[in-house]
């Protein structure tokens, strides 16, 4: 079907958006590394073309090229042609993975992280207390030492986590949380990583929007959001994810759905794409996309007077590339630093770089992410940065992992985190108007 929709005409006017004038290559982070055409997103979109006309079939260097995209998205906010790349790549991960044979290792990753783990909160729990296990009995000391751990899972193996966000408690609705009268009425979307693997991250948003006044309502049935799924193509296992996930929001009663991933606050509020050619799941689709909310935006709209206090501290902020290019929020976490007194924020050079994360693309390549993330780290550096402060799980754990690596002293933290553990001032209880 999606094949058959190359030959439309709506689809190669979508192709024709694209005038090659390469304003595209510079922001494209694959493109700085190989400097080839085909690995921009001019480039993909011309092998994308002839695909479509029938020229070339959807394999080989064209599976390398769009495998090697992260879907950053930052070559749509600088294409003054308004190309909607993310269509286009959402199809071409489609029409490759229908053409393609996989190797084991990507079978493997597909089924057990795609089907068995990300939807299963239960099951990304054990894998998280698996992982505590193995980093306090030593066993993780041993296994590197001897170099056990097989080539193909090293890049999984060294974005655990460091052991206090695995020994945090679940991230729990508070018990008098809700007394009557206050408002709005708000649910948690808590995502699979990161309430398994970052929970502190969860518990302080839960802390923070509860002495906000903020009616915490819990969202039992919520699963996965399907931005891997994505990534990686799997769009009716998307679907699925996307239909649970709206069902258990809309029976929570809750008037908005707060995110603190970049990453899956995008996903969500993509869902009406998966349901076009759905009318009665694309008008639901509409519904739950426009309750979905940022945390930070949340903050910045709620916060009426309050502030925080910290000690005085250096901080740099890392943008999540699904929060910057693709939900357009920018200014609000920036704004949420600022209000916090002993915080001094400076900017990165390249604020909207990629950091090599992009979903499980740092365990599917992990080489190319690696470069990625280096450029980063010396970016961070540069600031003198004694905090980097990030707004999604992925790049949280891929900071966290390469600054142990690099020797760096900088402790990463969430946004949310950072607030949390200040103090705050002009009431700690501050109702929300």
């Amino acid at each position: 079907m999606v094949r058959a929709s190359l030959t439309s005409p709506d689809f190669h006017a979508l192709l024709r958006q694209c005038v090659n004038c390469g304003m595209c290559l510079t922001s494209c982070p694959t493109y700085e590394i190989f400097g080839t055409e085909m690995d921009s997103p001019r480039g993909r979109i011309a092998l994308l073309r002839a695909v479509a006309e029938g020229r070339i079939e959807p394999t080989g260097s064209f599976q390398v090229h769009f495998d090697r995209c992260l879907g950053c998205l930052s070559c749509v906010v600088t294409c003054p042609s308004g190309v909607q790349y993310r269509t286009l790549l959402d199809t071409a991960k489609i029409i490759s993975l229908q053409a393609r044979r996989p190797g084991w290792l990507e079978v493997i990753i597909r089924w057990l992280a795609l089907r068995q783990l990300f939807p299963y909160p239960g099951r990304m729990e054990f894998l998280a207390w698996f992982g505590l296990l193995y980093e306090r009995s030593g066993i993780r000391i041993l296994v590197r030492r001897l170099h056990l751990i097989p080539r193909s899972l090293r890049p999984l193996e060294r974005l655990l986590p460091e052991r206090d966000y695995l020994v945090a408690r679940t991230s729990e609705v508070p018990e008098q949380a809700n007394p009557a009268g206050r408002s709005p009425r708000v649910a948690l979307f808590r995502g699979c990583v990161q309430d398994a693997f970052l929970k502190p991250v969860n518990q302080a948003t839960v802390r923070i929007l509860d002495r906000l006044g903020a009616t915490l309502l819990d969202m039992p049935g919520q699963t996965c959001c399907g931005a891997a799924h994505i990534h990686l193509g799997e769009r009716e296992l998307v679907r699925r994810l996307a239909r649970q996930n709206m069902e258990a929001f809309f029976r929570s009663g809750a008037e908005l759905l707060i995110t603190n991933a970049g990453g899956c606050g995008a996903a969500l509020k993509e869902y009406p794409d998966l349901f076009r050619d759905q009318p009665e799941g694309f008008q639901q689709a509409q519904r739950f996309a426009s309750m979905v909310c940022d945390v930070s935006e949340f903050l910045v709209e709620y916060r009426n007077t309050t502030s925080w206090e910290h000690n005085p501290i250096r901080v740099t902020y890392a943008d999540s590339c699904h929060l910057r290019h693709a939900q357009g929020v920018i200014d609000q976490p920036r704004e949420l630093l600022n209000a916090i007194r002993g915080v001094e924020l400076v900017e990165l050079e390249h604020p909207g770089a990629c950091c090599g994360s992009a979903g499980v693309y740092n365990i599917m390549q992990p080489e190319i992410a690696d470069a990625i993330l280096e450029k980063k780290l010396e970016d961070i550096a540069a600031t003198g940065a004694e905090v980097v402060v990030t707004s999604n799980p992925g790049c949280q754990l891929q900071i966290m992992a390469g600054a142990r690596r690099a020797g760096m002293q900088v402790q990463v933290l969430h946004l949310v985190e950072l607030i949390d553990r200040s103090r705050a001032v002009h009431g700690e209880r501050h109702a929300v108007a």
